[in-house]
């Protein structure tokens, strides 16, 4: 593998790899394939316009022509793609896109894949997969996948749609499916961020219902490592979970967000929870961890560590938040949830 191209690398994890991947391999070249969507965003990649081995392709991964023609124009021998529509929110609200990027996309990459006979292709996963997980269990690689939103549902159906193409076309995949991730570059609809920035500017926090769901929150950049790791000495064929391994009530987080700013824990607002949300999510990562990786970040320096990005990094989403489609999607998902009293 030494052309790689990062399908979704304008986004949050897609971004964070392409910073990470170019100064740890300088021979290899890196071409960011991206839609642009809400939440594709180009200020996620300054710096990096006069790398010689970086370029940037605009392009929609539904549109078979403009991949093959992606792979071609730069002899690409490895897909990560990173693709997808991911708010569950937003899924609830239009499941139609997720449908088109998250399946159909991806079945035109895996396709493109294998017409070119390329060396890897890598799909970037979710442990909301699994759905709840109950009691103490810690989802395998080898659990049913028991998807409870559109969402989930058509990361799932592209998970599926990878294995099929290794069992039955012998295309060279490694999948990953991911806890939480948290850090620099994610998009302002996402909890950590959306609740980091609120704080900053003394806006209520809206927590959906008692906050007791329990989520690994892992930083992006420990991420990124073990995908890396992955891609260089993960088995063809194979599923890896990657997280902390460990587990935090969201109200924890939202505890650890406030002390590291300051702010009074007055701002949390318990709001109606999301219809089907699942309780708890926790990955067992045993596999990925015999290949040697190890997370950095354990949960409350994850979040620390990011909401400090956003506070030195205003430029960043403000422009954002300020914008006439962020301002809708946030009076859609959050002005008609009734505030919960007594929380």
């Amino acid at each position: 593998m030494r052309n790689l191209l990062i399908a979704g690398g304008a986004g949050f994890i897609g971004s964070n790899f392409v910073h990470y991947i170019l100064p740890k391999y300088p021979d290899y070249r890196v071409v960011v394939y991206d839609k642009l969507t809400y939440a594709g965003n180009l200020d996620n990649l300054k710096g990096l316009e006069g790398d010689p081995r970086y370029a940037f392709v605009h392009g929609d991964i539904c549109n078979a022509e403009a991949v093959a023609k992606a792979l071609e124009a730069y002899q690409i021998d490895a897909v990560i793609n990173f693709a997808a529509e991911t708010h569950v929110d937003r899924s609830i609200m239009d499941p139609d896109a997720f449908i088109q990027t998250d399946v159909y996309g991806t079945y035109v990459l895996l396709e493109a894949a294998r017409q070119f006979g390329l060396e890897r292709f890598h799909q970037v996963s979710t442990d909301e997969v699994y759905g709840h997980v109950p009691g103490e269990h810690r989802s395998l690689e080898t659990d049913p996948v028991a998807p409870r939103s559109p969402y989930a549902a058509s990361k799932a159906s592209a998970d599926l749609m990878t294995i099929a193409y290794h069992v039955t076309y012998g295309l060279p995949v490694t999948l990953t499916r991911g806890a939480n991730n948290i850090g620099p570059y994610q998009y302002p609809e996402k909890v950590v961020p959306l609740f980091a920035t609120n704080a900053i500017d003394d806006l209520p926090l809206p927590v959906y219902g008692d906050g007791k769901q329990r989520r690994d929150y892992q930083h992006v950049l420990d991420h990124c490592e073990a995908l890396d790791l992955v891609l260089h000495r993960g088995k063809i064929g194979e599923i890896y979970n990657v997280g902390t391994g460990a587990e935090m009530e969201n109200l924890a987080m939202v505890e650890i967000l406030l002390h590291e700013l300051g702010k009074p824990r007055s701002l949390i607002q318990h709001v109606t929870d999301r219809p089907g949300h699942d309780r708890r999510y926790c990955l067992d990562v045993t596999k990925l961890k015999a290949l040697g990786w190890q997370p950095r970040h354990d949960h409350e320096e994850a979040i620390r560590a990011t909401v400090r990005w956003y506070v030195d990094h205003e430029w960043w989403w403000r422009k954002i938040k300020s914008g006439q489609h962020y301002r809708q999607y946030y009076q859609r998902n959050y002005g008609q949830r009734e505030v919960l009293e007594g929380k």
